[in-house]
């Protein structure tokens, strides 16, 4: 798999409890473009995860990525706010997304929580320089808001809350109020995207319309669902709480694996049949309809793999 090596050249430490990295090509040269809402997978203590863009999209000469601190995560973030420092080198693998924006939308409304604005900045960027009617709903704790000036730069269609019950009371009217063709974009914690995607559902929005972008490694165990193997006929359970990788691993299968967060693309295994509950960051619309990251995802009831 192709990687990048970034030098950091920029570190602010500004909103409490989140690092912005600022990153260059190692020899200096243009790096690769990026569509709106896409990640940067860094190669990172523990593993690899997975950063939002924030920065320019089109022939960028630095990457710029917000981290938020989790002193109970897989180890990443403490990695990147606790020994990263400029001048240090990183491993990366080339941007991808799975939250672009839809070019054909009337309106893009995007909705926020948290950390959860990274994503967000990317499609401001997009709306501003295209001409498109975006809105954006940004809900944060008191003293945590992250590019709280930038998104005034970018766009003066923005509310920001730091009451949580401020923003439930707005959110409601918003997206019964949405022109039609208006797509919604939804990123922040998983209850958060939940109660949103529940609330929009209520009022009637389509499925299609709905996007969100979950934090890589953020899952809920899950129900039991039935595997069986084409090549051999095997059937088994994976467990609620328990991975497909981790099935197919203790049954002797070699999957290759690095981030085991849905993130990195290395454990994507083929689907022959079933309904596949995707939770990864990597698969394109396309590929999950025969594809799903072992790592993450589960089933709806049974799944044929083609192993």
């Amino acid at each position: 798999m192709t990687t990048l090596t970034l030098t950091v050249v920029d570190i602010d430490d500004t909103v409490p409890g989140i690092r912005t990295l600022t990153l260059a090509d190692a020899d200096g040269g243009v790096l690769p473009s990026f569509t709106p809402g896409s990640h940067l997978v860094i190669e990172c203590a523990g593993g690899a995860n997975a950063y939002s863009l924030t920065g320019e999209t089109a022939a960028p000469h630095h990457y710029v990525v917000s981290v938020l601190e989790c002193p109970q995560g897989r180890g990443g973030s403490r990695w990147i706010h606790r020994q990263l420092g400029v001048g240090d080198t990183v491993v990366a693998h080339p941007p991808r997304s799975a939250f672009a924006p839809v070019l054909r939308a009337r309106r893009h409304l995007l909705i926020a929580a948290g950390i959860g604005i990274t994503p967000m900045i990317s499609h401001l960027r997009s709306a501003k320089r295209w001409g498109r009617d975006v809105l954006l709903l940004y809900v944060f704790r008191e003293g945590r808001g992250a590019y709280v000036d930038e998104i005034g730069s970018l766009t003066d269609n923005a509310s920001f809350f730091t009451d949580r019950a401020a923003f439930l009371a707005e959110l409601a009217p918003v997206l019964a109020g949405q022109p039609f063709g208006t797509n919604v974009y939804i990123c922040g914690p998983s209850q958060f995207i939940d109660d949103v995607v529940a609330m929009a559902a209520e009022l009637g929005w389509p499925p299609s319309r709905i996007h969100v972008e979950r934090f890589g490694g953020e899952l809920a165990p899950g129900d039991p669902f039935e595997v069986e193997l084409s090549s051999s006929g095997q059937v088994f359970t994976v467990e609620s709480g328990v991975s497909l990788l981790e099935c197919l691993t203790t049954r002797g299968h070699s999957i290759p694996n690095l981030c085991r967060q849905g993130v990195c693309g290395e454990c994507r295994v083929t689907v022959r049949s079933g309904t596949v509950m995707h939770r990864d960051l990597f698969l394109t619309d396309d590929e999950r309809r025969h594809s799903m990251m072992a790592c993450v995802s589960r089933a709806r009831g049974r799944v044929e793999l083609e192993l």
